[in-house]
């Protein structure tokens, strides 16, 4: 079942799953709790295995809905749909053991690992609790999941916001955790530090334009990518890239 108060995200997310090879069924798509509460109400046991929820939604918001299931029916996994700016909601969502969430725009591997996994783990007969769907998901504290979703978050920033200058606080007031946390945990998690992977998603969208618009110039892809200092820019790819922008291109030339 899908709930989402945006019409286009509950059309999208039918169409992708009809197309997987997974014989998974939408029964049930709704804008809001309310509506998905009183269809799940006159469901039989079983006949729901898992329930994809937007946050904040009119009448009954992703948070109480999630709060009736598993107050109800414990045994359906629950996938919780979130936007960057949702992550105090989605905090209290973990703290009701839903099975993963989803950061907006929807990534469709991701979702189909999910239901693959639910999926088997159902044809098992394995009576463990819903929450448990995934592997390992089930044995995550909510502070490690809340690490995990904190990580994906700020990466998902990063991948949206990278030809801006990057504004540690800005992280902080989304997040609400303080600058030498996130950097910590950022780096715990990834092996990297923040910069790092900035740089990397930079040089990885220089590289794109590089190839897909041969005409711009060095300067122009330079800013594009959020560096002001082109020199800056082109000693930075070199080192990254083991060449410069413009043999990067030429080897790349179409």
């Amino acid at each position: 079942m899908i709930v989402d108060d945006e019409e286009v995200i509950r059309l999208g997310l039918e169409k992708i799953i009809s197309r997987m090879d997974l014989d998974v069924q939408v029964i049930g798509s709704y804008g809001n709790g309310m509506d998905a509460l009183n269809r799940l109400s006159k469901t039989d046991p079983g006949e729901v295995d898992c329930l994809i929820t937007d946050i904040k939604m009119p009448m009954m918001d992703g948070l109480r809905l999630i709060e009736h299931v598993r107050d109800k029916m414990d045994r359906i996994a629950i996938i919780v749909l979130s936007g960057f700016s949702e992550f105090e909601y989605a905090r209290q969502a973990l703290r009701f053991g839903v099975m993963d969430y989803l950061l907006k725009p929807i990534d469709k591997m991701q979702l189909y690992e999910l239901l693959k996994n639910l999926k088997n783990k159902n044809a098992g007969g394995n009576d463990t609790r819903a929450a448990e769907a995934v592997e390992g998901t089930g044995d995550l504290s909510d502070h490690e999941a809340g690490e995990h979703y904190v990580v994906d978050q700020i990466k998902g920033f990063l991948d949206k916001e990278y030809d801006k200058n990057f504004e540690l606080e800005r992280l902080v007031e989304t997040t609400g955790m303080s600058p030498s946390y996130i950097s910590r945990l950022f780096k715990n998690k990834t092996g990297h530090t923040i910069t790092d992977y900035l740089i990397e998603v930079r040089i990885e969208k220089a590289k794109q334009f590089l190839i897909d618009h041969p005409d711009l110039k060095n300067y122009q892809i330079s800013q594009l990518v959020g560096y002001s200092d082109p020199v800056y820019f082109n000693k930075l790819f070199k080192r990254m890239v083991q060449m410069t922008p413009k043999d990067y291109k030429k080897r790349n030339a179409k």
